[in-house]
C-alpha cells in the first residue's frame, strides 16, 4: 500500500517533518533555525526533468543551465522523445552535450517510445519501483533517481546515501573523522529517528553546507 506522502504532498506534511526532526535530532534542530524552505513541490514534466538530470551530471550548475537552455531553445521549450531521436548527434553535441550524454538522451527517448520505460503513473509507484524503472536508461543511476524522487515527485522519505554533499554534511555536522559510508548514514538516520522525513533531513544537510561556505 502506498504511503500517503507519495501522492498527497501538503505544506503541513513538510512542516510536520521539520517539527519531527527538530524534536528528535539536536543537530538538525540547529540547522532548522536558519532554514526557510516551506515545501517540496511536485512537478509533472517528467521527460524534460529527466533530460535536465542527464545534462547536469558532473557539471556545475551554471554549465548545466547553459547547455539545457541551448537544447530547450532549439526545441522551443518543448523537447519530445520523437524530436530528440530525429536530431543529429552533431547538433546535440553543439549544445554542449558530451558523446556519452548524447547517447543517454537518445536512449531515454527510445525507451520511452518503445514502452520499455513508462513515465505515466510514476507518481503512484513506490520509490523502489521508480528506481527500477528509471535505471533502465543508460546514464540514469540510483543517485539521479533519488534526486528525481525528492525534487520532481516531492517524496519525503528518500535518503540519498550515495550523494557526496550528504556525506560531507554528515561528516562535518556529526563530527566524524571521515566521510560516512551508506551503512553509517543509515545508522545515524535511525539513531536520530529521521524516518519518514529523510528528504527533509537531506535538504537541511545540503543547506548546512551552503551556510558553512558563507561563513568562510
Amino acid at each position: 500500500m502506498l504511503n500517503k506522502f507519495f501522492v498527497y504532498m501538503k505544506k503541513t506534511d513538510f512542516q510536520n517533518g521539520l517539527e519531527h526532526l527538530k524534536q528528535n535530532d539536536k543537530i538538525l534542530a540547529s540547522i532548522i533555525s536558519t532554514y526557510n524552505k516551506q515545501n517540496l513541490t511536485p512537478h509533472r514534466k517528467y521527460f524534460n526533468l529527466l533530460l535536465g538530470a542527464i545534462i547536469g551530471q558532473q557539471l556545475s550548475v551554471l554549465a548545466a543551465r547553459s547547455i539545457k537552455n541551448r537544447l530547450f531553445n532549439f526545441y522551443k521549450n518543448n523537447p519530445t522523445p520523437e524530436k530528440i531521436i530525429k536530431t543529429e548527434d552533431q547538433t546535440l553535441r553543439s549544445f554542449g552535450l558530451s558523446n556519452a550524454k548524447v547517447q543517454y538522451v537518445k536512449d531515454l527517448s527510445h525507451k520511452i517510445l518503445s514502452g520499455e520505460v513508462k513515465l505515466k503513473g510514476l507518481s503512484k509507484m513506490s520509490n523502489d519501483e521508480i528506481i527500477e524503472e528509471l535505471t533502465k536508461v543508460k546514464g540514469i543511476g540510483v543517485w539521479s533517481v533519488h534526486m528525481f524522487l525528492i525534487f520532481v515527485l516531492g517524496r519525503l522519505d528518500v535518503l540519498p546515501t550515495g550523494d557526496l554533499g550528504i556525506k560531507k554534511a554528515i561528516m562535518i555536522n556529526y563530527k566524524l573523522n571521515s566521510l560516512p559510508d551508506e551503512n553509517k548514514i543509515q545508522l545515524i538516520a535511525k539513531k536520530n529517528n529521521w524516518y519518514p522525513y529523510y528528504s527533509i533531513a537531506s535538504l537541511l544537510l545540503w543547506h548546512s553546507l551552503d551556510n558553512d561556505r558563507k561563513m568562510k
